[in-house]
């Protein structure tokens, strides 16, 4: 009864998701004022703030801008105004609960239907474009979630898509746990080799995936303080890979799944765009990463919520011990003087909440100035968009949020937006 039950809640969380209005873009000028802004490249506010938006993007940005006679004057107070958030590693198609078990007990068609309502969440976040790190075994479907928030039939921040992560026999994600006999699919497609891995990414991109998602290492091993984990490409499988995704034009690269080397190394050596979790990474690693300007996206939130709400001590304790081993680590890459974009992992935990990963970056030890730009100029570099998101300038979309506070001594103010805007549409005010 609980599981129907459970199931049914989804379903009208994702109708209502699906019914809800699309917002119109504003017939008329629209003047936002506040009482700062946030430049993001040089870490200073500006007082007071002022945005002018026509249509879909943003005219002028600044102390002051000029007041069209025929604009909407919106005045948001004591707030800051600053570029709309973005998270560099989501999934949309996963939600709390047994991660196994969702993928193989519930539909593609109703997991997409749960992806729609995660979109609306994170949108309503204040999140105003987001790169989705595989669905988890749903195929390609996150290319439908992307193409309609694109056309306006549900609300949903701008996405980069990558169908599913790819994966070689037995890999990280290659439905481990469950009985062989029964034969459960793998939440990845699998490649073994270089032929299978262009293969398959050819087909990804047939069916409208934007990038690559590439599982790297995994299963991870700490013992006191030596980190392990296997490694499942070579370095010359992962150029070839990263061969192909410039041979078919897209922007975007590979991002890895990979927590430590010598796996990272070989995916810094080949090129690829970004190193997802980076528990540990050599002296070597992050020079190679440095100088190739790769970025490392940490995603602690997700660590911190299974901490949290682990039902297992002695899982806790083990957990509690690599996210320990994480953070001291990530304070030499910051000393390394490595590139980071923020991805919180959303999915395992509520879609909606994930600013913690901005708040954590700081806690762990990142200036907020630095924690806004790795999030903000860097994940918009990321995502292939550096000349039109995560600055307010003119001529970029107009992806704006409003917070209350100053985000530069006080991160936390990010998980409180009061006004959302994205596209010129205004989706929330408070």
């Amino acid at each position: 009864m609980f599981y129907a039950a459970s199931m049914k809640s989804r379903f009208a969380a994702a109708f209502l998701a699906l019914a809800a209005p699309v917002f119109a873009q504003q017939s008329h000028p629209v003047v936002l004022h506040a009482a700062h802004l946030l430049d993001v490249a040089s870490g200073k506010l500006l007082s007071p703030g002022e945005v002018l938006v026509t249509g879909e993007h943003i005219q002028q940005a600044g102390t002051q801008v000029t007041h069209p006679a025929d604009a909407q004057v919106i005045d948001l107070g004591s707030a800051t105004l600053m570029p709309g958030l973005i998270d560099a590693h989501t999934h949309l198609f996963l939600h709390l609960g047994n991660e196994g078990a969702q993928t193989v007990d519930e539909s593609v068609p109703e997991r997409t239907l749960i992806a729609a309502s995660a979109a609306k969440a994170d949108l309503l976040a204040g999140f105003t474009a987001e790169r989705d790190m595989g669905t988890e075994g749903a195929k390609c479907a996150d290319v439908a979630v992307r193409n309609a928030i694109n056309n306006g039939l549900i609300p949903g921040p701008r996405m980069r898509v990558s169908c599913n992560a790819i994966d070689i026999l037995g890999g990280h994600e290659d439905a481990l746990g469950f009985n062989p006999e029964q034969h459960v699919l793998s939440n990845a497609d699998i490649a073994n080799n270089t032929e299978e891995l262009i293969a398959t990414m050819r087909e990804q991109r047939k069916e409208g995936a934007d990038f690559t998602k590439i599982y790297e290492t995994g299963r991870d091993k700490l013992v006191g303080d030596e980190f392990t984990t296997p490694y499942q490409y070579n370095e010359a499988e992962l150029a070839a890979a990263v061969a192909e995704s410039h041979r078919s034009g897209s922007a975007l690269g590979i991002g890895v799944h990979c927590t430590g080397d010598p796996g990272a190394l070989y995916a810094a050596q080949a090129g690829v765009a970004s190193i997802d979790h980076a528990d540990h990474l050599s002296p070597e690693t992050m020079k190679i990463i440095r100088d190739k300007q790769i970025f490392v996206v940490p995603t602690f939130a997700i660590m911190e919520y299974f901490i949290a709400h682990s039902d297992n001590k002695e899982r806790a304790q083990r957990l509690n011990d690599e996210n320990t081993y994480h953070i001291a680590q990530f304070k030499k890459q910051m000393e390394a003087g490595v590139p980071f974009a923020v991805g919180s992992d959303v999915g395992p935990f509520p879609h909606g909440t994930q600013a913690r990963e901005y708040e954590l970056m700081v806690k762990f030890g990142m200036p907020p100035a630095d924690v806004l730009r790795s999030g903000l100029i860097n994940g918009a570099r990321l995502l292939g968009w550096a000349d039109s998101i995560g600055q307010l300038k003119p001529g970029f979309y107009a992806d704006i949020i409003a917070v209350p506070g100053d985000p530069l001594t006080d991160i936390h103010v990010l998980t409180e937006p009061t006004f959302v805007m994205k596209n010129g549409e205004i989706i929330r005010k408070n």
